[in-house]
């Protein structure tokens, strides 16, 4: 079992973020960091009535783990889950008799960030201080990094206390997909089928709207999916991917530079699966690129809040994240 060779010593953030940051959110992370509790090192602690100890995360906690997302009502499916346990590092907190109670994952991507997800407490336990001691051992790993996570209403309280700083919202968008007139193509633009020599221009893509490049996430997702680009004069500048996810489909990552290139990607999936439940994360803020998904019948059914510790990574301009890959991944 792994364990932490050190206490936290101070916000360690990659060079130049920290002034980034509002005062007050470093000075929360702080309070957050050093909050009397057991060392970061022990793997015991009491929730309530029980004593719970503290485990890595790995493929032998996957039934455990669909087991707690199903105790909140996520739609993940166990090759769902499987898919994140294999990507990621992180801890599961489980009681004396081995049922799950509290988790929390981070996917490192290049050298100097991290996305955290797969942050679920079971529901009798939120207020217990669960979730902020994995929290807190799960930052302490990622030491260095600037971090991101997709925030869900009960969650937001935790992750302002730990530092994060709201960036915007992620729109939920799923339903049953209807047929739908088809957007006007953009001038010059073709989708098709991904080909192996597209590879290249779908990372430095992803890269630049992710803001870190996830080789092994996208590699990961593309043996998975079904994968489509937009194409113009011999020049990839977006792209798509779907695959079963939850209840039915999720299109994402869906990455594009404009709004009509993002509606013919996502139109070519929503066409195709016409009567099948479909899902679509957005972090964009655009009327006609949601307007267009709404018609489809994909509504919002939820938002969660995009909120970051350190530097703002996401693109805001250029090749953006019209679709994320999923809420845990970004």
């Amino acid at each position: 079992m792994t364990r932490l060779t050190q206490d936290y010593s101070g916000p360690s953030l990659p060079a130049g973020s920290a002034e980034g940051m509002p005062q007050e959110a470093l000075a929360r992370h702080d309070a957050f960091m050093t909050r009397k509790a057991p060392s970061l090192e022990s793997d015991w602690m009491q929730v309530d009535i029980y004593k719970a100890h503290i485990e890595e995360m790995g493929p032998a906690m996957l039934t455990r783990m669909h087991e707690l997302t199903m105790s909140v009502f996520w739609p993940h499916r166990a090759p769902d889950i499987a898919l994140c346990i294999g990507l990621g590092k992180g801890y599961v907190a489980l009681d004396e008799i081995g049922r799950p109670l509290s988790s929390a994952m981070g996917f490192p991507s290049d050298e100097d960030f991290a996305m955290l997800g797969m942050m679920v407490t079971t529901p009798r336990l939120q207020a217990q201080g669960t979730g902020g001691r994995l929290l807190r051992r799960l930052i302490n790993d990622l030491k260095g990094r600037d971090l991101r996570l997709s925030a869900t209403r009960e969650g937001y309280r935790l992750y302002e206390a730990a530092g994060f700083t709201p960036v915007g919202l992620v729109y939920q968008h799923q339903g049953m997909a209807r047929a739908i007139h088809p957007p006007e193509p953009v001038a010059g633009v073709t989708v098709r089928p991904m080909r192996p020599d597209d590879l290249p221009a779908i990372a430095a893509l992803d890269r630049h709207a992710y803001g870190a490049a996830r080789t092994a996430i996208l590699t990961a997702l593309n043996e998975v999916s079904e994968v489509i680009v937009a194409e113009r004069g011999g020049e990839i500048e977006g792209f798509a991917m779907m695959r079963t996810f939850g209840k039915g489909r999720v299109i994402g990552p869906l990455i594009a530079e404009q709004d009509g290139v993002a509606m013919q990607l996502a139109a070519h999936f929503i066409l195709a699966c016409e009567g099948e439940f479909l899902r679509l994360d957005t972090i964009v803020e655009s009327e006609r690129f949601e307007a267009f998904v709404s018609a489809a019948g994909l509504g919002v059914y939820d938002t969660v809040t995009d909120m970051r510790f350190g530097r703002l990574r996401r693109a805001k301009s250029g090749p953006m994240t019209y679709g994320l890959a999923m809420q845990s991944l970004g």
